[in-house]
């Protein structure tokens, strides 16, 4: 299956993308399409013969627990709405707690790594076959970014990546950036990765920018590509000839021209490739792991307990103030804790942007204190308006117009059903009167 050169499409940059030359297939964020009906944007695409992928970032494949069959359901919903070849996911953990460990559910609001052992891989390869048997379509699981590494880990990267490959027949999703991040972060070679995982079962590859401070590279799909990362594509593209490469860019969108411009730095370094003997795999798994248990069976209950047990240990460090978990880093647990929270508060500024509006330039640092003290367990929307009751039991904010107004925006999204439209005229006036 060839897909070409693509982008990563964003409502944002919708007709930026559909004006840029040379697009063969476009990558959209399952979870923001509606199940019934496209933007009429990645319409027009379709018209025109490119290619849309579903990405999924909400299944949690790598958790404790198997998939949601809600959130499976949802996925092969959008795969059969835009008649997709495949779809694609992560290999992570999203959330954590519930039954298994007797605690809320809470989610990260971002993509965690699992732990590289051959117990996380029996709970990875079962979650993965359930969900390819839910799918009309092939699946393919991206490697992600880290900032913080599992204690004694048994596998490396190329090699969890091989078995899991060889237990479930799943595609790969390689983002080379993210290979790039865990250089830097976890001192991991991507070129050793490259060599120990089959490059033949390459789906496709993600090319996106970042940024490094203090010693920590932020995958932040904010800023340009770098040359690093472009180096790491050219490593790959010496083992073999990626059925499609895409770039993805989440934030901060640029002018249409320097996205043109990367583009075309994408197709120089895979050119640059063309005609060289493919390498090939020198590495394999150095260890046999022990027969796995067989899928849904006691033996694997039990190894879905100890995971989910040290997941919810980690989410809670990270998004509640618990104790750090035995042979994690402290200072990257607390960089990771932040960057955490700071993504929180962009996100909920984006999908209920009256409350920076409201709150003015205090807006993020009283994110950032409400975040701290309570953990995300549902969705952003529910974060917003979680974080509007807070500030209004605490009498804030202390302008009383401005408490008015957040007042009047939570009445209207918090109640069970949507207020009668008198109501929501006699509130907008009072709102205008409170802003004068």
């Amino acid at each position: 299956m060839k897909l070409g050169i693509g982008i990563g499409w964003r409502p944002e940059i919708a007709d930026e993308v559909e004006a840029l030359p040379g697009i063969d297939w476009v990558e959209a964020v399952a979870e923001n399409l509606c199940a019934d009906h496209l933007p009429a944007s990645l319409t027009r695409l379709r018209e025109r013969g490119v290619t849309v992928v579903p990405h999924g970032v909400s299944l949690g494949l790598g958790g404790a627990d198997r998939p949601d069959p809600g959130r499976l359901t949802a996925l092969a919903e959008r795969a059969a709405l835009l008649g997709t070849p495949l779809v694609s996911e992560h290999i992570a953990f999203v959330r954590a707690g519930g039954p298994r460990t007797a605690s809320p559910v809470l989610e990260a609001g971002h993509l965690l790594p699992v732990p590289r052992t051959w117990a996380a891989l029996d709970v990875l390869c079962e979650n993965v076959r359930i969900a390819q048997d839910s799918l009309p379509v092939p699946l393919a699981l991206e490697n992600i970014a880290a900032l913080i590494s599992w204690p004694d880990e048994e596998l490396t990267e190329g090699q969890f990546l091989a078995e899991l490959v060889e237990r479930t027949g799943v595609r790969l999703l390689i983002d080379v950036a993210n290979l790039h991040t865990n250089h830097v972060n976890r001192g991991e070679d991507p070129a050793t990765a490259l060599d120990e995982l089959p490059v033949e079962a390459i789906a496709y590859v993600h090319v996106a920018g970042g940024v490094e401070k203090d010693g920590v590279w932020h995958d932040t799909h904010a800023h340009p590509v770098t040359a690093p990362v472009l180096d790491v594509l050219a490593e790959l593209r010496s083992r073999v000839s990626p059925p499609g490469v895409l770039l993805e860019r989440d934030d901060d969108f640029p002018p249409a021209a320097e996205l043109a411009g990367e583009l075309d730095a994408i197709r120089a370094t895979l050119d640059a490739g063309r005609g060289e003997v493919p390498r090939t795999r020198s590495a394999e798994p150095s260890t046999l792991p022990a027969p796995a248990p067989v899928s849904g069976s006691p033996g694997l209950d039990a190894v879905r307990d100890r995971v989910a047990v040290a997941q919810v240990s980690l989410l809670c460090a990270l998004v509640a103030g618990a104790p750090v978990p035995e042979g994690f880093d402290h200072r990257r647990l607390g960089v990771q804790s932040r960057a955490l929270a700071a993504k929180r508060a962009d996100v909920v500024a984006k999908v209920a942007p009256e409350l920076p509006e409201i709150l003015g330039p205090d807006y993020r640092d009283a994110f950032l204190a409400y975040a701290k003290a309570r953990p995300m367990p549902a969705g952003y929307r529910r974060d917003a308006l979680d974080f509007a009751e807070q500030l209004l039991i605490a009498g804030r904010p202390e302008d009383n117009a401005a408490r008015r107004r957040l007042t009047y925006w939570w009445q209207d999204r918090a109640a069970p059903r949507p207020p009668r439209r008198t109501t929501r005229l006699a509130r907008a006036a009072r709102s205008v009167l409170a802003g004068r």
